[in-house]
């Protein structure tokens, strides 16, 4: 695949994704795509949902993965157990094409006939007709921030159904680009800066310009965006989290390239380390199509990656850091 163009693409696509005028938004339609079978439960939500269950655990020596189950039932005051399910809607579009997204490409055009319109109030509503209403409903994609009014549309119909108490708002974010400030009105980004049951987790790709390049078929000069947005929505208030893949085409630059990919987050807060979770991919349904040599190469190097940073962590944080659940971590900038 050719190096994707990624602000001339991301201007194509968000037009086809959002109806602003009508409030609407395009939700891919999990139904009869090749991502159903990958699912533990049947598509809901008149096949454009699905319920996600969530599992911690990761292959040692790879940390747990807490989010959004801990930050969630810390909002709710509930245990983590009754936060482990989520109710999920994807967006149809993406701006990059990462080889490991577990959502199939034909899901990420925008394209109509795979998808469906709907306004935040119709998604809401039909979480609230589920036999099965999980106490998170996540927007995922895709990339949700293409067509940013979701999370405040989202909010709004919350609090109209009565339910903003009682359902934890959690989206995802890829950090490739700036609609959220081009697009949002000074209210709705306060509004989501100051919500209470709302979380984002914002996914940095690779570990450096080469891996970013390779995962996401973006140009690398991209990756050092993914730092500046992080920045810029810390410094709103949010409720904010991260992600990590480690995966990349050059296994020997693995040790160098985690050093200094730590260092750059640590450039925006010291703490931030402790508040993103490095994912390991895994190869399943969709997945395994997309994966030859290159792939396997990095599947080796997240490995590599993975053992640097838990060398690190332990060098850069103390014990008692490094075990605090993650919703109490906090800025050392606040």
């Amino acid at each position: 695949m050719a190096s994707i163009e990624t602000d001339s693409y991301s201007a194509d696509l968000r037009p086809k994704a959002i109806r602003p005028e009508t409030r609407e938004l395009l939700i891919s339609k999990i139904e009869g795509s090749d991502q159903e079978f990958d699912l533990t439960s049947p598509p809901n939500a008149g096949g454009y949902g699905r319920i996600r269950h969530f599992r911690g655990e990761q292959a040692a020596p790879w940390p747990l993965n807490p989010l959004p189950v801990l930050p969630a039932a810390n909002r709710l005051g509930l245990d983590a157990e009754l936060t482990n399910t989520a109710q999920v809607f994807q967006n149809a579009a993406c701006n990059w094409r990462c080889w490991y997204c577990y959502v199939p490409f034909s899901l990420l055009s925008a394209n109509e006939a795979r998808s469906g319109w709907f306004t935040a109030d119709e998604l809401v509503a039909m979480y609230e007709a589920s036999d099965e209403r999980p106490l998170v409903i996540d927007c995922s994609g895709g990339q949700p921030d293409l067509v940013p009014e979701w999370v405040p549309w989202m909010m709004d119909a919350l609090v109209a159904a009565g339910l903003s108490d009682q359902v934890y708002l959690w989206s995802d974010d890829n950090l490739s680009n700036d609609y959220f400030w081009r697009y949002l009105t000074p209210v709705q980004i306060e509004q989501v800066a100051t919500y209470a049951n709302y979380g984002r987790v914002a996914c940095f790709k690779g570990f450096d310009e080469t891996s970013f390049a390779f995962n996401t078929k973006a140009d690398e000069s991209l990756f050092g965006r993914q730092f500046e947005l992080f920045e810029k929505l810390l410094k709103t208030g949010m409720d904010l989290y991260a992600y990590a893949t480690l995966t990349g085409p050059n296994p020997s630059e693995a040790r160098a390239g985690t050093i200094l990919f730590l260092d750059r987050l640590q450039q925006i807060d010291e703490r931030l380390p402790l508040r993103l979770v490095p994912l390991r991919i895994e190869v399943f349904g969709v997945v395994e199509r997309r994966v030859h040599a290159p792939e396997r190469v990095a599947l080796e190097t997240q490995e590599s990656a993975i053992a640097v940073w838990n060398e690190e962590m332990e060098k850069r944080f103390t014990a008692e850091d490094r075990a605090l659940p993650i919703p109490l971590v906090e800025w050392s900038a606040r």
